[in-house]
């Protein structure tokens, strides 16, 4: 796999990280209640849209599928990063010739990661769905794609 890691245009004329598209993970936990829980990046200041609240992602490589670009980049960004995970779904978002895919997997704990440089200062955050809406300030692709991802679940 070759980096593709740069800034991109696609059909709608936005700008985008990742030459050949992007992918994140979306973590969900179901505690004993059976309440859903999402775990959440606080963005740092030093990255596009920064400030705001996403899933760890990134640039997919050449070659590379959505679920092994969305795991790279969870490993890279979190610390830990849990294991026993099950795929639930991927959502792919295309903004004609430029796609986000947003990989959802089953969590069975609830660990906190620690972050690196791209994590803004407060980490990150198991959430529900409603303090998503509601208390959070979204980074604009994921606050566009929540409700689709919603729906899925």
């Amino acid at each position: 796999m070759t980096t593709a890691d740069g800034w991109t245009r696609c059909g709608r004329g936005h700008q985008h990280w990742g030459r050949v598209g992007a992918a994140g993970l979306l973590l969900i936990h179901t505690d004993d209640e059976g309440t859903d829980r999402y775990l959440l990046q606080h963005r740092s200041r030093m990255v596009q849209k920064g400030l705001t609240w996403g899933i760890p992602g990134g640039a997919l490589g050449h070659g590379e599928t959505p679920i092994e670009g969305a795991s790279r980049e969870a490993a890279e960004e979190m610390r830990p990063v849990p294991t026993g995970l099950e795929h639930r779904f991927t959502f792919t978002d295309d903004h004609e010739g430029w796609a986000y895919h947003t990989v959802a997997m089953s969590s069975p704990e609830m660990p906190q990661p620690s972050g690196g440089w791209e994590t803004g200062n407060d980490g990150y955050r198991w959430v529900t769905a409603s303090e998503i809406e509601q208390e959070l300030k979204l980074h604009p692709g994921f606050a566009a794609t929540w409700p689709d991802l919603l729906r899925l679940m």
